[in-house]
């Protein structure tokens, strides 16, 4: 039961950075609005987070099935870095606390519980 708990949220998160990712490549203004500081330039920056994201999203996948748990593990570890620095760009730039805690540091947290999930199997 917890191998399934712990692959399924380590998928789960994959996949959301692949989503997180395709939508900065193809609606970038509208997904840096979602991030929180939204933006009415510097397309390229928001195309680089889209890149950034899915390939995260792609490595992850990859240790998963061709590494196992516990190099997800500490990939996950690593990982939870990103949306924790996410957390903070959103308060230094005048974005709301809702969005930083709830979505950013809030996904931190989920990264973390599947890094000490994998670990654990």
């Amino acid at each position: 039961m917890l191998t399934t708990i712990a692959y399924g949220l380590a998928i789960a998160l994959n996949l959301m950075c692949l989503l997180i990712g395709a939508r900065f490549l193809f609606t970038p203004y509208a997904a840096a609005t979602g991030y929180g500081v939204p933006a009415k330039t510097d397309r390229a920056y928001l195309t680089i987070k889209g890149l950034r994201d899915g390939t995260y999203g792609l490595v992850g996948l990859a240790l998963l099935a061709f590494a196992g748990a516990q190099a997800e593990a500490w990939f996950m570890l690593v990982v939870a870095l990103l949306p924790l620095g996410d957390t903070i760009i959103v308060l230094r730039n005048g974005g709301s606390k809702a969005t930083a805690f709830g979505v950013h540091f809030a996904t931190a947290v989920l990264v973390l519980i599947s890094a000490a999930l994998l670990f654990a199997v």
